[in-house]
């Protein structure tokens, strides 16, 4: 445990943005299970909503820097390719 005023400050700032950090990156790969969920179901109408979805939440990720940019753009051309198997 750190015995300076600052080091606890930082200690407490660290936990919060965190868990902060854990709620985005859970939201974004909860975003995309459920869009590969519609592709496995072929809920084509679902599936496009999702899509969006997912996309924002990546690029959201992107801003917080929670993600990549190449790691972002990799995984929304991922899920492309799985919506235009689709046929949607």
């Amino acid at each position: 445990m750190p015995n300076i005023k600052s080091a606890k400050k930082r200690l407490l700032v660290i936990k919060k943005k965190t868990l902060i950090n854990q709620m985005h990156k859970t939201a974004l790969k909860t975003a995309v299970k459920k869009f590969e969920a519609a592709v496995e179901n072929n809920d084509a109408a679902n599936a496009k909503v999702l899509f969006n979805d997912a996309v924002k939440k990546l690029d959201q990720g992107v801003k917080q820097g929670i993600l990549h940019k190449n790691n972002a753009a990799r995984k929304k051309s991922q899920l492309a390719l799985k919506l235009a198997k689709m046929g949607a």
